[in-house]
């Protein structure tokens, strides 16, 4: 590793900056844009290195394409580095989410803004989808892991599972299957974190919600619990959370229509940036909704904070003991069984966006089933059409997510 360049601050500032603003179209893209500014333009990191940071941020929970970029900041220059790195990977985002989000609450209900939503969300679609169908090339490796999605596609879409249950149940399955042996794995050095600095990490994170408590902010405090939560249990990338936030944000804690969970994803997809951002949309809603612009200003901060502050203790109590990770087979096994898991968890975030996109109106099926029924006469054909844009422009001719949803956008405000 000594033939690395270790670089400069300056130019480690601005390749870092480029990362944050360029980082549209999802993880894939966003892990490819790194790896050619990273390894390929800078050869600050080995494809090895690279690969290997990878492998371990799809360990952890969170977004790893924002772990990744705080890794190599790590790798580079240290616990500030990495700081550094994963803020300039959020902060643009995050500013033009909450603009948007401000715009939504003001104008959002607009006739005209509502169809270019409705060529935003089609769009949407096809991106999950397109997610689904990547996945399941390396999810889907066998039978077991087949019986694996499909249960979790059942539990959650016909008996609404609590997402964290079906992930947990995956994860347990995964590691028992796996024998018992030990594979001998390289002595990582010690060089982490202590427990003090970790206590510091996980205190710093946690610390709003006892003085949320003690004065009285009860709609803040819950907020930061669920979305605390969440990033400890957002395993499988950003839309495989949205099925539990939106199983929960609307069905079970009514904070948000179904009609405005899929705006937020569409809106989402338009930034740089972690996709998980779509959190701080939909906190930032329902702040302004429950109390105007300065709860939900409140809402917005508490919600990024929460969600994206475990990354940087995750990757820096963890990061010294990468090799040593790496190599456990039961760990491994876990991690197969969880993937198969997001395969179905993804397919039914598809089911639930597909359906209140192409139909005005749904309604709820007979006990024991809770899934969701389209009513027919309710179908939006405007909605196919836009769909099918997106797919031929997507799938076929391989343009960019930006530009598919400039298109589609402007097409449906025609089309409205």
């Amino acid at each position: 590793m000594s033939n690395i360049p270790t670089p400069d601050f300056p130019t480690f500032l601005r390749s870092f900056a480029r990362i944050g603003l360029l980082s549209f179209g999802g993880p894939a893209a966003q892990i490819s844009l790194m790896h050619r500014v990273l390894v390929d333009d800078r050869g600050w990191l080995s494809e090895k290195q690279f690969l290997s940071a990878l492998s371990f941020c799809m360990l952890l929970p969170g977004p790893e394409a924002m772990q990744l970029a705080t890794w190599a900041g790590w790798r580079l220059r240290g616990t500030v580095g990495g700081l550094i790195a994963g803020a300039l990977f959020v902060l643009p985002g995050a500013v033009l989410i909450a603009l948007l989000a401000a715009a939504y609450a003001t104008w959002g209900e607009a006739p005209r803004t509502e169809a270019l939503m409705l060529g935003i969300k089609a769009t949407v679609i096809v991106i999950v989808v397109q997610a689904m169908t990547r996945l399941s090339v390396r999810a889907l490796d066998g039978p077991t892991e087949i019986i694996i999605a499909g249960s979790a596609l059942i539990a959650l879409f016909l008996f609404g599972a609590p997402f964290p249950l079906v992930i947990l149940v995956a994860g347990t399955w995964g590691w028992l299957r796996q024998a018992a042996q030990t594979v001998s794995a390289p002595a990582a050095p010690r060089t982490g974190p202590g427990l003090a600095q970790l206590a510091l990490w996980a205190g710093l994170w946690l610390l709003p919600l006892p003085l949320l408590a003690l004065t009285g902010q009860q709609l803040l405090f819950d907020l930061s619990l669920f979305f605390a939560k969440l990033a400890v249990m957002s395993f499988g990338g950003a839309y495989a959370v949205l099925a539990w936030m939106a199983q929960d944000m609307v069905q079970l804690r009514g904070w948000l229509t179904p009609e405005q969970m899929v705006d937020a994803l569409g809106l989402a997809e338009t930034t740089p940036g972690p996709l998980i951002l779509v959190t701080q949309f939909a906190g930032q809603l329902v702040g302004q909704q429950a109390g105007g612009w300065r709860l939900a200003t409140a809402a917005s901060a508490l919600t990024l904070w929460m969600t994206f502050l475990p990354c940087f203790l995750w990757i820096f109590a963890f990061a010294p003991h990468l090799d040593r990770m790496l190599t456990r087979p039961r760990l491994q096994s876990a991690l197969s069984a969880i993937t198969a898991a997001v395969l179905g968890v993804i397919a039914n975030l598809s089911l639930w966006f597909a359906l209140h996109v192409f139909f005005a109106e749904t309604l709820p099926a007979r006990a024991p089933f809770v899934a969701t029924l389209p009513v027919p006469d309710s179908l939006r054909i405007n909605a196919l059409w836009l769909a099918a844009l997106a797919a031929l422009l997507l799938l076929v001719l391989r343009r960019s997510v930006p530009l598919t949803l400039a298109v589609t956008g402007a097409v449906g405000w025609w089309l409205g």
